[in-house]
């Protein structure tokens, strides 16, 4: 995912002057500033003791965006067990060792591939929009403080997953290769809730997901599993080798040759 047309730097708020420091270095990162006070409009990062999150400022009383693998659902979900039958593991192929080594292109907050790692497999994460790496890193950091074994597994990297695949050193890495390209938007009768929508807003489309599709046929040694909503389009056009439908999301499955 990258930043959308013309959007102006997510500047940083911080709950504390205790984080000053590491507010400035962010800042320095994404190109953007620390703001004295909390602005009445627009999108912010507020760094506090809970972590990093995105605000916002236009709905206060809104949740803040954060990535959280150790509590709220997906805590709960990790704790409960995730499942080899489950509809990503299963198009991914999770299924009896070796456990397929996956990269996940786009990889967003990062649920799936803490999913995956949780089942045992070794993740790669590549995310190129500064903002989200940096709510994903955050939520990375905080939950190796909890100790969790998922993240061992998992590896980060701020990069864009097509200059990742066209490195030399990527050739005969990956059995599976994920993407999850952002969807295309909703009518209004069927808005995303609040916060994914304000995430959306941030990164836009990612329209060079057909390209990406492309690299990702040509580097993955067993399949390619694209997430896609339950009755959109094949992304490119590109019919599937097979696909797993859940209520709301199917995954598109290509199979190497």
């Amino acid at each position: 995912m990258k930043p959308a047309p013309n959007t102006p730097p997510t500047h940083i708020i911080i709950e504390h002057p205790q984080f000053l420091a590491e507010a400035e270095a962010l800042a320095t990162q994404l190109g953007s500033k620390v703001l004295d006070t909390r602005p009445d409009s627009g999108v912010v990062l507020s760094l506090g003791l809970n972590g990093l999150c995105l605000l916002d400022c236009d709905a206060p009383r809104d949740e803040p965006l954060r990535v959280d693998f150790s509590g709220g659902a997906l805590g709960f979900r990790q704790r409960a067990g995730f499942r080899r039958d489950e509809l990503l593991a299963r198009a991914v192929g999770v299924k009896g060792c070796p456990l397929p080594r996956v990269l996940d292109a786009t990889a967003g907050l990062g649920r799936d591939a803490f999913m995956l790692a949780s089942l045992g497999c070794e993740v790669t994460l590549c995310e190129r929009h500064p903002v989200v790496h940096a709510l994903l890193a955050d939520g990375l950091r905080r939950a190796t403080e909890h100790g969790l074994a998922a993240l061992s597994r998992m590896r980060l990297h701020a990069q864009d997953a097509a200059l990742h695949l066209h490195d030399a050193l990527s050739m005969g890495v990956y059995d599976v290769i994920m993407l999850d390209p952002m969807f295309p938007e909703r009518s209004k009768s069927a808005l995303v809730k609040k916060p994914m929508r304000m995430f959306h807003a941030l990164v836009g489309a990612d329209e060079d997901a057909g390209q990406l599709l492309d690299m990702a046929l040509s580097r993955a040694l067993r399949r390619v599993a694209v997430k896609r909503p339950l009755h959109a389009e094949h992304l490119a056009g590109r019919v599937p080798t097979l696909d797993y439908r859940g209520k709301a999301v199917r995954f598109d499955v290509y199979v190497a040759k």
